[in-house]
């Protein structure tokens, strides 16, 4: 009977990788409903969605998802349009999901009457991702981290392996 090696493991592990078996993208982009139980609304405190907000990390490739009921909107704006509330076109309808592409600040008010003077307004600081964003899930986890990046990897690890169980007999 043949004995298992690390290096036999290994590529196996390779093998299994390569012909899709294992899954390596384990981790996902993230889907956040704004405001949570909330929702998309004029809060009663004016920094809720600034306190939301502050307990989550946004990376590219996550998602928001805006939803409310009766009469909102929401509108992605420039830092001096968050800042002065300033009414522009409406993007999106409820639910309004929007991907986030790119790194850096981001800002979302609702339009509607004076909704983003009490307080129906968002700012958020999106990080950049090493990897490239993956399809968002319902999920809430971070980056996805892709086999082209471990396959090479794991090739690597498995030659050494071999090299060295080699030259040791």
């Amino acid at each position: 009977m043949k004995m298992v090696t690390r290096a036999n493991l290994t590529a196996w592990l390779i093998a299994m990788i390569a012909a899709g078996f294992i899954e390596v993208d384990t981790v996902a982009a993230a889907t956040y409903m704004v405001g949570d139980g909330l929702g998309w609304t004029v809060p009663s405190n004016v920094s809720y969605y600034q306190s939301w907000a502050a307990s989550k990390t946004f990376m590219v490739g996550d998602k928001l998802s805006f939803n409310w009921t009766g009469t909102h909107n929401v509108a992605e704006v420039s830092k001096a349009e968050y800042d002065n509330c300033t009414k522009v076109v409406s993007i999106l309808g409820s639910p309004g999901d929007i991907q986030l592409l790119k790194g850096g600040s981001h800002y979302y008010i609702c339009t509607v009457d004076s909704h983003c003077q009490l307080g129906q307004k968002l700012s958020i600081t999106v990080g950049s991702s090493t990897a490239a964003p993956t399809s968002p899930s319902n999920s809430a986890s971070s980056t996805a981290f892709h086999s082209s990046v471990l396959v090479p990897a794991f090739i690597t690890i498995a030659c050494l392996n071999l090299l060295c169980h080699n030259t040791r007999h």
